[in-house]
């Protein structure tokens, strides 16, 4: 049915989105393709689990702590990685590089740590609720990561568009240097876009666990794909486009399993990612970046 198949792909759409938003950012302010974004989301997932198995604590709350770990985790990576660079004016390149191997390296740490296999929320911890309107079946767990990820998104949106705060992201994201004498703190709010982008990727890693309730070290490879086709998708940089390229992909994969195959999912959604940018090579909200001679 294909008012089921909608919520099904407004659910996985929401997560992808919610994961490009912090890809996006550090993007847009830092200028920085934060490779390790993926190790990040998976640690997200483990550590709402440890909280819950450890600490019997509610989901929700083990979601927000989740947020603050990588969000922590976002802002070491920063000062230990990206800010020795940013420093030495390394090239875009280098910490692009550098990230992969930070990424690697979290991965193979949470593989030693909690194995290979796939861990699980322990029985009863996520809601089984669902409500039925006719032929159509939305469960709590739907309904809840749908409702966290817009309110997440639309707030990071108000703030960027609304606030002081998002008018000096805006200024360092045109010229660190012409910020910086304006009088911005440009190192401060390089740390903080961090902090704030890693916790959005935590925050997805919680939801994709919850959703399909299996956590592995390797699960944020394929989400750091899908990541970068997304905001090349929306436009590098571009809020909007992350939010709605988002969208766009879990529509696609959610359709293709339901009405060709899952075999061909991956497929036919990035291919026709590759087709819109045959049309529009900068993505939907992106700028055109002329070459110089």
């Amino acid at each position: 049915m294909l008012e089921q198949q909608l919520i099904n792909a407004l659910s996985l759409g929401s997560v992808y989105a919610l994961f490009a938003l912090g890809f996006t950012l550090v993007f847009g302010v830092l200028g920085v393709i934060n490779l390790s974004h993926g190790a990040i989301f998976m640690l997200g997932s483990y550590a709402a689990l440890l909280l819950v198995e450890q600490m019997a604590l509610p989901l929700w709350v083990a979601l927000l702590l989740a947020m603050v770990a990588t969000g922590l985790l976002g802002l070491i990576i920063d000062v230990l990685v990206l800010k020795p660079l940013r420093r030495r004016n390394a090239p875009h390149l280098i910490p692009m590089i550098a990230t992969i191997g930070v990424a690697i390296m979290i991965t193979n740490i949470s593989q030693g740590i909690f194995g290979a296999e796939n861990k699980r929320f322990p029985q009863g911890t996520i809601p089984e609720d669902s409500v039925s309107l006719g032929n159509l079946h939305i469960t709590a767990v739907q309904v809840a990561i749908i409702v966290i990820a817009f309110v997440l998104m639309v707030v990071l949106l108000g703030v960027m568009r609304k606030t002081q705060l998002g008018r000096a992201l805006r200024a360092i994201a045109e010229s660190p240097k012409a910020a910086y004498l304006l009088g911005i703190n440009v190192e401060g709010l390089f740390l903080l876009t961090s902090f704030a982008a890693a916790a959005l990727g935590g925050a997805a890693g919680v939801l994709v666990g919850v959703s399909f309730n299996a956590i592995s070290p390797f699960m944020g490879q394929p989400m750091l794909h899908k990541g970068i086709a997304v905001i090349i998708l929306g436009g590098m940089g571009d809020i909007r486009g992350a939010m709605i390229g988002g969208l766009f992909l879990g529509f696609a994969e959610v359709l293709t399993v339901a009405y060709i195959s899952s075999d061909f999912r991956d497929a036919v959604a990035f291919g026709l990612l590759f087709l819109i940018l045959l049309v529009k090579p900068s993505g939907m909200f992106g700028k055109v970046l002329e070459r110089k001679a």
